[in-house]
């Protein structure tokens, strides 16, 4: 006769409990401390937190496809865009196995930066995260992966959207109209340059440590929009607002956007704003009323997504649901057994159109795991949902140059349940100019000079 240890909802009631007390991660240990030991997580959560059959009393397993007609049985591990987009828009989501290793979450230097740098963060008397011996900034890593508060959890994303010390990810964006058809393909080239933060032997960039980051958006096609691009350099101290400038090629100048502009479509019939990057897309202290709502499982896009061996370009080519079957793209989810569920508001700009936003933060990465967005009048409004793994699939693998498999975003949905519009955003290897996704820069500064200046933006925009 074989005796639990555990009730089939320990797992969930110990989470609530210590959600309401302002606990570190885990339930049957301490989590950071497990990982930290032995690099992966099943000795921290009960079986329920781990597997999803455990989880369904064996209603789901790993290899079912969630639809209309199974959804109820994990709608307590989905928010609530996601919920109604599997039983009224008929969306499908493919159950994967559930990542054990920690190692898998994470690009390498910045997991090795996260262990070597725990516990050496805190925030100072101005809210901004600070290296305790020195004070000064940010040293790479996560700066608080016993993540407790709300605060620490978004600072953990906030610092470095991307991981790495330099991204430039080529994007292909395709934005569907309400009733299911086509409205605008659009090809683009988002870089992103780490002034602190960082992981690599530069812990400063070019001697910038009043800087955060540098980060700039290029479109390259349809024509009409080919040129228009925005340059965005965020200051250390999350107090600041970060300037916004926009290069029109119809123009031909620079202007200088105000900071609401943060909260509007880039170009006609997107869905993203520059607000909802990685779902920290304004510097964090711009933000208040941080609070952790709840902690619980939750089913996340990790491992699985990427199509480097089904397709050359990296494109996911699979689409379903919506009135025209092509309003999703198909999607592995697995079971993340411990989310923060974090709440904020946007105390620092009170023409926002954003009233709140409730995240989703992985307890054991500390990486974005869901968006949801309200407007002014508590409405729900978007959902951003963003895969993120390692570029592995089958037998291909995309290394890096110490030949560890690249870590990146792979993926991301962005639905307007208001306006019925939906953007799927492509990961992919190349788009059209000739530019190509990297993740590391021999010359960081040929990168800045490039794209991440004023000038080169302009340049860009002309060519």
């Amino acid at each position: 006769m074989h005796i639990r240890k555990y009730d089939f909802d320990y797992g969930r009631r110990m989470l609530l409990q210590k959600a309401a007390v302002g606990a570190t991660a885990g339930v049957l240990a301490p989590l950071w401390p497990t990982i930290a030991q032995s690099g992966e997580v099943t000795k921290a959560y009960p079986d329920e937190l781990i597997s999803i059959e455990a989880n369904t009393k064996g209603k789901v397993k790993v290899g079912d496809v969630i639809t209309s007609a199974n959804v109820e049985y994990v709608k307590h591990l989905m928010d609530p865009i996601m919920y109604q987009q599997v039983l009224k828009q008929g969306r499908k989501i493919t159950i994967g196995p559930p990542t054990t290793d920690v190692s898998k979450l994470f690009p390498h230097a910045y997991y090795e930066a996260t262990l070597k740098n725990a516990g050496k963060a805190a925030f100072d008397a101005t809210g901004n995260v600070v290296e305790k011996a020195t004070g000064g900034p940010w040293i790479g890593g996560n700066p608080f992966p016993e993540m407790r508060t709300g605060e620490e959890a978004t600072a953990n994303i906030t610092l470095s959207w991307g991981r790495h010390d330099v991204s430039q990810y080529a994007v292909r964006d395709f934005d569907i109209n309400p009733d299911g058809s086509p409205a605008f393909t659009y090809d683009f080239y988002w870089t992103e340059l780490n002034a602190t933060a960082r992981t690599g032997p530069q812990k400063v960039f070019q001697g910038k440590k009043d800087m955060l980051r540098y980060q700039s958006v290029f479109f390259t096609s349809p024509q009409e929009q080919a040129g228009a691009s925005f340059l965005v350099p965020w200051y250390y101290d999350q107090r600041k607002f970060p300037d916004i400038y926009g290069y029109l090629p119809q123009f031909r100048r620079i202007r200088q956007f105000p900071a609401n502009q943060r909260f509007e479509p880039l170009v006609p019939g997107i869905t993203l704003f520059l607000s909802d990057a990685w779902g920290a897309g304004d510097p964090m202290l711009t933000w208040g009323n941080y609070k952790v709502v709840r902690r619980e499982p939750h089913l996340v896009p990790l491992n699985g997504n990427w199509k480097g061996k089904e397709n050359a370009n990296w494109e996911n080519p699979h689409r379903h649901g919506g009135p025209k079957g092509q309003t999703f793209m198909d999607t592995t989810m697995e079971l993340v057994p411990e989310c923060l569920v974090v709440e904020a508001e946007p105390t620092g700009y009170p023409r926002a159109p954003v009233g709140k936003k409730t995240m989703w933060i992985d307890a054991r990465s500390g990486m974005l795991a869901g968006y949801v967005t309200y407007d002014r009048r508590g409405q729900i409004w978007k959902q951003v949902e963003g895969a993120f793994g390692q570029q592995v699939q089958g037998d291909v693998v995309n290394k890096d140059k110490d030949g560890y498999p690249h870590w990146s975003w792979t993926f991301v949905h962005i639905q307007d349940v208001q306006s019925g519009r939906m953007s799927l955003l492509n990961h992919v290897k190349q788009i059209s100019g000739g530019y190509s996704s990297s993740y590391y820069a021999e010359d960081e500064g040929k990168v800045y000079d490039g794209f991440l200046t004023q000038a080169a933006i302009a340049r860009l925009g002309a060519v």
